[in-house]
């Protein structure tokens, strides 16, 4: 089977296409023809990043191949001895093995059926691929850990990206008041997605209008611990809550003496909040299929790309501003 392998750790160049064994399943596993794949920056983390990739991908070093990848949705051709989930020919979806060796980069990958769930019929693979990390790290965010209910003012920082378009229409289904923050390019999008408000970040600076949100989703990429200062991103989405609101960091992990301070000034409860293998993975997932299936999220999916062009496909993840979903397709 085709398959992109890592040849080394670095740049986007070092992804290949190549020829590879199709997998062989366990007994609670299932085979799954890939029909779509979604990338996610973690990907390109994990690439160029050492350290990353043995922790994210769990390497060993005695790995033939190594392929990326966490999100796929496909058909099952195969079904291992302990797997009675799934038939022959089902379509499904999930992002499976994280953090782990899920090798979803490829035509053929052998998945747990625990981690996967039926794909709505009236849902695209390429559609429910991009929900997958990205809509549970929103789902994670704001209905887990924030607890988002009717009447709650959220704002959402990275609201066109691929987690923040999700984290958008997950908080407009629970009866939110959203206010979304990215490039003034992106207002439109943004806007069309239901938001109530919207902010260029780059013109306006939201903490000088808002002090009275319930929620803030953080998403904003920095390089380097630099939470604890008091001129940086989450410093200033304290600014924007009120006493008792609740702070959403999506990258940076924010250290205690950041934590216990916004606690202790307006009770805020601070927490860096990603998807991470739990009990209640599969009713996530379960739950943003039947939001996918009713309309209530969409997947914006900004470039569609082979398989083969999973380099430039990770040259544009890495610039973190990309627009909704990248998706690939073997």
């Amino acid at each position: 089977m085709k398959a992109i392998i890592l040849k080394e750790v670095g740049g986007p160049e070092n992804l290949i296409l190549a020829e590879v064994p199709v997998p062989t399943i366990k007994d609670n596993e299932v085979l799954v023809q890939v029909k779509a794949i979604s990338i996610n920056p973690v990907d390109a983390f994990a690439r160029r990043n050492q350290a990353a990739l043995d922790m994210i991908y769990t390497r060993k070093g005695d790995e033939e191949n190594i392929i990326l990848g966490w999100d796929v949705a496909g058909v099952v051709i195969e079904t291992g001895k302990r797997a009675k989930k799934f038939k022959l020919g089902d379509e499904f979806f999930g992002n499976f093995n994280f953090i782990g060796q899920a090798n979803a980069y490829a035509e053929f990958v052998a998945a747990p059926e625990e981690e996967m769930v039926i794909k709505p019929a009236n849902v695209s693979f390429e559609q429910a691929a991009g929900a997958t990390m990205a809509a549970l790290t929103a789902w994670a965010s704001l209905v887990k850990f924030a607890k988002v209910k009717k009447g709650d003012k959220v704002i959402i920082y990275g609201a066109s990206g691929g987690v923040g378009h999700y984290a958008v229409q997950i908080a407009k289904h629970f009866g939110a008041y959203v206010i979304g923050v990215a490039s003034g390019d992106n207002k439109d999008f943004v806007l069309g997605l239901r938001a109530d408000e919207f902010f260029d970040y780059k013109t306006q600076a939201v903490e000088e209008f808002i002090n009275d949100a319930d929620i803030v989703h953080d998403a904003v990429w920095v390089e380097g611990d630099v939470s604890s200062t008091e001129d940086t991103h989450l410093a200033r989405s304290l600014k924007t809550l009120k006493h008792g609101g609740i702070l959403s960091s999506i990258v940076v992990y924010p250290d205690q003496q950041f934590i216990d301070k916004a606690k202790a000034k307006k009770n805020v409860t601070v927490q860096r909040v990603n998807v991470t293998p739990n009990e209640n993975y599969l009713k996530d997932i379960e739950n943003i299929s039947q939001l996918l299936s009713t309309g209530e999220i969409k997947t914006h999916i900004s470039h569609l790309f082979p398989l083969a062009d999973m380099a430039k496909a990770h040259e544009i993840i890495q610039t973190k501003n990309t627009v909704g979903k990248i998706i690939l397709v073997p």
